[in-house]
């Protein structure tokens, strides 16, 4: 049995220690936020925060979450500044990556409140997008900051 908090409630699964997180998450928990992208850590659609940090939780062993607290998309209030940046910035197309951009964007912003573009292009650089919406994210993110940058 594998006991974590995740968005604030214990969980205990028994899976197998070897098990994605991604898929205890999506299957086990019925947290379809997290996205299967790419299986490798590499595109950033199933991003969660791990005791506050961005990790890939297609690539982490559910045994690595032991004791700890998982924040996935569903998680994150819809009040919070970055949802909202998001949706006056009309940052999605497809959507498909968006709950891993948030996610990312949401950790950048509790390290770094007012990032640059150099901070932003760093923190999001492992986040892909395949309709290429890198410029509205980053706009969203200034705005998410308070830098301006919202839709009239």
């Amino acid at each position: 049995m594998i006991v974590f908090h995740v968005n604030g409630t214990e969980q205990r699964v028994d899976v197998s220690p070897d098990t994605p997180l991604l898929w205890v998450l999506r299957e086990k928990l019925g947290l379809t936020g997290s996205k299967f992208g790419c299986g490798e850590g590499l595109c950033g659609a199933c991003t969660v925060h791990i005791d506050g940090k961005p990790q890939r939780s297609c690539i982490t062993p559910v045994k690595d979450v032991q004791g700890k607290r998982v924040m996935t998309i569903e998680g994150i209030p819809d009040t919070d500044p970055v949802k909202q940046a998001w949706l006056a910035q009309e940052v999605s197309q497809c959507g498909y990556c968006q709950p891993g951009q948030i996610m990312s964007a949401v950790a950048l912003l509790k390290k770094k409140s007012k990032p640059t573009d150099a901070d932003i292009d760093s923190a999001m650089s492992g986040n892909l997008c395949r309709c290429g919406t890198y410029g509205r994210i980053r706009r969203a993110i200034h705005a998410a900051a308070g830098k301006g940058g919202m839709k009239p």
